[in-house]
């Protein structure tokens, strides 16, 4: 068993209407074992607060908003501000995914605004990088990712920062249901804590979870996460299924 903590992180993206949601998430209640395994469920804003009442005295569910907006209110039509989120008991907000980064264009700067909005609001972020096909394929995705983890992260204080999660993301292996190797995702872990390391100290690198986002399924979740320095998932398309998300949880055992 490691002993950093032990993510799987559900993000259902835009899917499931409120009875769809209501049932996913029952169904994961009703069959999630008690473990030290946190579990996050990351649904559209409209299942936040009644999958929040589900989950309530479930000691390792949390919910989890998919964004949130850097600012704390005003005329931002179609947003949600932090301070919503955390009135509906949301503990997690995932930052800077990469659809997120592609479609609506979210820079390094304003990711760093949302990390610090997150934080202050006592929510923790689950913060996203990741490489395109082609940046792989240049052999710069190390460099490519570190850029990313020091522009939104490194102004942190070692407190702030020891509330954060990061969760890699291959970009050419999320809904393509190809999957980056146990190798390759240990490798860019194993150099996401060595580059923590420089900014915030061995100590607090080492008790940073890096989760691995790419296609993970029930199939593939037990080797990526025997690998040492992958530390659990942020699942997607198999968070739709209540059967293949359990048994991604239970491959962090």
């Amino acid at each position: 068993m490691k002993t950093r903590q032990q993510i799987v992180a559900g993000n259902w993206k835009m899917n499931k209407n409120y009875g769809e949601g209501r049932e996913l998430a029952l169904e994961i209640v009703a069959r999630l074992k008690l473990s030290d395994t946190k579990v996050v469920l990351c649904t559209p804003f409209i299942h936040l607060s009644l999958v929040q009442e589900l989950i309530n005295g479930v000691s390792n569910l949390y919910t989890g908003a998919q964004n949130c907006h850097q600012e704390d209110k005003g005329a931002y039509t179609g947003e949600i501000s932090v301070e919503m989120l955390k009135s509906v008991g949301v503990s997690y907000v995932i930052l800077g995914h990469s659809e997120r980064r592609e479609y609506f264009a979210e820079s390094d700067e304003l990711l760093a605004k949302k990390v610090d909005k997150v934080l202050a609001a006592g929510l923790l972020p689950i913060f996203c990088c990741g490489e395109s096909l082609d940046i792989r394929d240049a052999d710069t995705h190390i460099a490519h990712v570190e850029a990313q983890i020091k522009a939104g992260l490194f102004h942190l204080s070692a407190e702030d920062f020891a509330k954060v999660v990061i969760a890699y993301e291959p970009i050419w292996a999320i809904g393509t249901g190809r999957t980056a190797s146990p190798e390759q995702a240990q490798d860019m872990h194993a150099a996401i804590r060595a580059l923590l390391a420089s900014k915030y100290g061995a100590e607090a690198a080492d008790a940073t979870s890096i989760l691995y986002g790419g296609s993970v399924n029930g199939g593939n979740a037990a080797v990526l996460f025997a690998q040492p320095d992958v530390d659990g998932g942020l699942v997607g398309g198999a968070s739709l299924k209540a059967d293949e998300f359990i048994t991604i949880v239970e491959a962090t055992k």
